[in-house]
């Protein structure tokens, strides 16, 4: 009976399913093409070819980052200390490559960094039983004060010029930041669709007790998918630190919100149990899409904060009329 509850939690979502997530995916990439023939029409500057690797380019980040949250929600959580753990990668990168340690070597360990912070949170959450919500605020708090330590509130600023290549390097015209989110969306897109652990998040945000009583390791799953966010968080420090090449304890402040906003955009449920990557990078460039336009149309950057609320606003209310 368990192997046949495990085949039945595991398996691919049925036709209804299927069809919501198809429909979802067709409209987030319909309202992008929609916003891309608009600004393409209102602004003659929009389609130039530097102007749109400045939106991949700005856009890498939030994509990076949400793709993290993406695997989060789907289980029915939120993580709000992604933009802490931003500054926290930055700064450890840059702190090591300061005192002497190269390039890769820096990185690697600001990465491991970012795991550690998310598998803590991830086992708070799994074993302590504490909220998401309360876990992953205070961690924002708390690594956001230890960036703050260790840097002593002072940007660290000695770092070697070629570190800039990852948030300013450009191969055959296009930026580095843009080949890396490439290559993360492959690998973690093929996690998600493709894997065991893929199948294992959409079975514990869909249905917890039925997750458990068909076997699943639910501590390990909700581990993996906060420690997954951690790490591409730091993927995200690190670019913005060779993007102004310093460590900023400061830096990330509020992409937790974009993240989060990205990823309903591109379909993801608060709810848990739905979300692709596909959808959650259409709702990135959406965003960042919308930013741009605004900015060749001169529009008010607190005009475009309007706007870019009620876009949110306006996708929760589209999934909850969707999931009814």
């Amino acid at each position: 009976m368990q192997n046949l509850d495990k085949k039945v939690v595991t398996s691919e979502p049925n036709n209804k399913r299927k069809f919501s997530t198809r429909l979802q995916l067709f409209s987030t990439w319909g309202a992008l093409a929609i916003l891309v023939v608009f600004f393409s029409i209102t602004s003659d500057k929009f389609l130039t070819v530097d102007n749109l690797l400045t939106v991949a380019l700005q856009t890498s980040i939030i994509a990076i980052i949400a793709m993290g949250q993406t695997y989060v929600i789907i289980t029915g959580g939120i993580d709000l200390s992604i933009g802490s753990n931003i500054a926290l990668g930055g700064v450890v990168a840059a702190l090591l490559m300061a005192n002497g340690f190269s390039i890769p070597v820096s990185i690697v360990i600001a990465l491991l960094v970012g795991l550690f912070v998310g598998t803590l949170n991830g086992t708070l959450i799994a074993y302590g039983k504490i909220p998401p919500f309360i876990v992953t605020l205070g961690a924002m708090s708390i690594i956001r004060g230890t960036a703050y330590v260790l840097t002593g509130g002072i940007p660290i600023t000695n770092v070697p010029l070629e570190f800039s290549a990852f948030g300013m390097g450009r191969i055959l015209r296009i930026p580095v930041p843009v080949i890396i989110m490439v290559i993360l969306i492959a690998i973690f897109g093929f996690i998600l669709a493709k894997t065991k652990l893929g199948r294992y998040i959409y079975a514990v945000g869909s249905n917890r007790e039925a997750a458990r009583l068909a076997g699943i390791n639910i501590p390990t799953v909700l581990i993996a998918v906060y420690a997954i966010s951690g790490f591409l968080a730091v993927w995200a420090g690190i670019i913005v630190a060779g993007r102004i090449i310093s460590g900023q304890p400061a830096a990330g402040m509020g992409y937790e919100l974009d993240a989060v906003a990205a990823s309903v955009i591109g379909g993801a449920s608060l709810f848990g149990g739905e979300g692709t990557i596909l959808g959650t990078i259409a709702g990135a460039f959406v965003m960042g899409v919308l930013r741009n336009g605004l900015n060749l149309l001169n529009v008010s950057a607190f005009w475009q904060q309007i706007i870019i609320g009620a876009v949110i606003i306006g996708a929760v209310f589209l999934d909850t009329i969707r999931r009814r």
